[in-house]
């Protein structure tokens, strides 16, 4: 629709925001507001709610009701909101998309459609999907290109999205040779290309940049230390963003590699963000060594998270 192209390309940091649970694994929703205020302070250019790093694979469908509605009010347009609304049921996906719209969501965020590690779409349905998406709301849709769904979204496929679907401008790309396929992505979409982003914790970020990536989806880790890259590097500063970059690649590594999602709960427990660093089962906690391996590491950074609620 017309609106969705007479928006300015968002670019910078968008980080995804965590769920906090309380010790019986109850949602936190004070402690959800708490952690949106921290990643406001952290500078960041936008937030992600009710994605993967949110654990939405194991929120309740009155959870994630909740949380949307606790999460825009809260923002209150502080910063756009990106809300993740995937599902493999077109149906289901087109009343998330809606539901956020109406809630006053700034962009969706979808992978393609499947379900475990055979349930999948065809190309044809997987772009009848995404149609069917656009043409039930106004706001733009960012396509989340990652290896969980196990889903192969080429190049041209992804081009074409583009190209036919004004909303479809913005793209989350983390698979392997992310890179690659970035600059490939941006070669055959031209100007449909508004937002070429990467994610997975920023691990491969200077690659992506130098591929034309102008944004980034990370964890509310260290944001404010991951925005001086991109920052530094779209104002024509490689030398300065590479410099920043190699001093907290062992953090985003460690990260990425040792923790997942569990290292930006650990952090903002210990940084008084949040009462508890909990994961809902099955997810296990983060080994003691582990966590304090992380925590070292952090604190060497000085990150915001470590002492924002002290």
């Amino acid at each position: 629709m017309s609106s969705a192209a007479q928006l300015q390309p968002y670019r910078g940091v968008y980080p995804i925001a965590p769920t906090p649970f309380s010790e019986d694994e109850s949602l936190d929703l004070q402690g959800q507001k708490r952690v949106l205020d921290c990643m406001i302070d952290q500078g960041v250019d936008g937030i992600c709610i009710l994605a993967n790093y949110s654990e939405q694979f194991l929120l309740a469908d009155a959870e994630r009701d909740r949380l949307l509605v606790t999460c825009l009010e809260h923002v209150a347009g502080r910063v756009p909101v990106i809300v993740t609304c995937s599902h493999f049921s077109t149906r289901i996906s087109v009343e998330r998309a809606r539901q956020a719209e109406a809630a006053g969501a700034n962009m969706i965020m979808m992978m393609p459609p499947y379900h475990g590690t055979g349930l999948k779409a065809s190309e044809a349905g997987n772009f009848a999907y995404f149609q069917r998406l656009a043409d039930a709301i106004a706001i733009p849709i960012m396509v989340q290109d990652a290896p969980l769904s196990g889903v192969t979204l080429s190049v041209p496929f992804l081009a074409d999205l583009a190209r036919q679907i004004p909303q479809i401008g913005y793209f989350k790309v983390e698979v392997p040779g992310a890179a690659g396929k970035l600059r490939d992505l941006i070669a055959a979409g031209g100007a449909a290309i508004k937002g070429p982003f990467d994610g997975e914790e920023s691990i491969t970020l200077m690659a992506d940049l130098a591929a034309g990536a102008t944004g980034t989806m990370p964890s509310a880790l260290l944001p404010e230390l991951i925005r001086p890259v991109i920052m530094d590097y779209l104002a024509g500063k490689p030398g300065s963003a590479a410099e920043t970059f190699a001093r907290i690649l062992p953090l985003i590594n460690f990260e990425n590699r040792q923790c997942g999602l569990r290292a930006t709960k650990t952090a903002m427990k210990e940084g008084g963000v949040i009462k508890c660093d909990a994961v809902r089962h099955p997810l296990e906690p983060l080994h003691p060594e582990t966590r304090q391996q992380l925590l070292r590491q952090a604190a060497a950074l000085d990150i915001l998270a470590l002492r924002w609620g002290k």
